[in-house]
């Protein structure tokens, strides 16, 4: 079995499933303005470009599709339905203190500099010039001993202070392919708890690459951001009440993901004939 790291690149950005209990929810206009302010809504649009890592985890092409393939994942992964499924979450989960702590610091100068900056690196697919241009940042800093690959760690380590990267990943996974198999778009010759057992055996890497993947991407998106603006924005990434935000914004994202994979497993039936896995 191929077991996929294309997620990756994309991923960037989460408990999947339990998501935390809050007193107070925000109402619906001001979530919808926090996702504009604070680029969300664009992270939600980038997730269509995963789609692109589905037919690989079942070891096939998106070519072997057809155009069909082209239709099938714009319906799937509407914005629309995916920007409704994370109103309705947020909207249950987010208290008034998070949605203004995060939406006071995004509609600063920096804050909607760096929106900019990181809507454009969401919307523009993983190539080659990217992450070679990234790997060449990252090794020019390394060769100046600059602390600003410091703090681009540290920028990376608070926008995912649950640490759940790595299993969010694994449970997409788990989720498409027993999906698929349901529908009988694949043979799945493993029950779900051998599919876990072998997917966690390969957690090390992928934590690894998960890493050095995060690094490359920041170096590449953040390129136009003095030091003093970087550390800025990693002290602020820091803060309690943005930690709970990140944490938040990525549970929403990966569930999000997750129920669109299952979707597309059911929609793929029409699509392509059983295949071993």
């Amino acid at each position: 079995m191929k077991i996929l790291r294309a997620f990756i690149p994309v991923l960037m950005t989460i408990s999947v499933g339990l998501f935390p209990t809050v007193s107070a929810a925000a109402d619906r206009a001001k979530l919808e303005a926090f996702l504009e302010v604070t680029g969300f809504d664009v992270a939600l649009e980038s997730i269509r470009l995963s789609a692109s890592t589905a037919p690989e985890m079942l070891g096939l092409q998106a070519e072997d599709f057809g155009s069909e393939w082209t239709r099938l994942t714009k319906d799937v992964f509407a914005t629309e339905k995916m920007h409704d499924m994370a109103l309705d979450i947020l909207g249950k989960t987010m208290d008034e203190e998070m949605l203004s702590h995060a939406a006071e610091f995004y509609a600063s100068d920096l804050g909607k500099r760096l929106v900019v900056a990181e809507n454009a690196s969401h919307l523009k697919e993983e190539d080659d010039v990217k992450t070679e241009s990234g790997e060449s940042i990252i090794a020019a800093l390394d060769r100046m001993k600059s602390p600003r690959l410091d703090y681009l760690r540290r920028m990376n380590v608070a926008s995912d202070s649950a640490g759940v990267s790595v299993r969010a990943i694994q449970e997409i996974q788990v989720r498409f392919l027993m999906a698929a198999a349901g529908a009988g778009v694949i043979d799945l010759q493993l029950e779900e708890p051998d599919l876990r057992e072998l997917l966690a055996s390969d957690v090390d890497v992928l934590k690894e690459e998960l890493a050095q993947g995060a690094l490359t991407g920041a170096a590449y998106t953040y390129q136009s951001f003095s030091d003093e603006e970087v550390l800025s924005y990693t002290k602020a990434l820091e803060h309690p009440v943005m930690r709970q935000v990140y944490d938040l914004m990525n549970a929403v994202q990966y569930e999000i993901m997750a129920n669109r994979f299952e979707a597309l497993a059911r929609a793929m039936q029409d699509l392509q004939p059983s295949q071993d896995l």
